[in-house]
């Protein structure tokens, strides 16, 4: 069974990351993953869009793949349904990214698995800012 990283180890990564790539970024400010994406610009992170729907979101140009990326990312935020959560982890694999945040609320516990067998660390079923506000200050 899946098990996420402790919550030392959930914050190392919240901090040592810089470049958090958003798959699933709604433009639309009511949305969960638009919240979380805003807060964790004005904390300083780069957050970058991938998005295919969209030209760019808080400011920021929007991919349409991760592939699509053209800078480094440390992290990769996941907004989207479990059923899309293996293409995502493929995609992970393939440009060989270090992390994976799968956000509260999203379960694929065979995916997971799978990318942390290829050496990503993976958090699953958590909502990163919440983490951050209540776990890393």
């Amino acid at each position: 069974m899946f098990e996420n990283p402790d919550c030392e180890e959930r914050c190392a990564l919240i901090r040592g990351a810089k470049n958090i790539a958003v798959v699933g970024l709604s433009p639309n400010p009511a949305r969960p993953s638009y919240e979380v994406a805003a807060a964790m610009q004005q904390l300083g992170y780069n957050i970058i869009p991938v998005t295919p729907a969209v030209q760019q979101v808080l400011g920021a140009t929007a991919y349409a793949r991760l592939g699509d990326v053209d800078q480094s990312i440390d992290l990769v935020n996941v907004f989207r349904a479990s059923k899309f959560i293996d293409a995502i982890v493929d995609e992970c694999i393939a440009l060989k990214l270090p992390a994976l945040w799968i956000q509260e609320g999203i379960v694929n516990e065979a995916a997971a698995q799978r990318a942390r067998d290829a050496g990503i660390t993976v958090v699953m079923d958590r909502c990163i800012y919440r983490d951050y506000r209540q776990e890393c200050t």
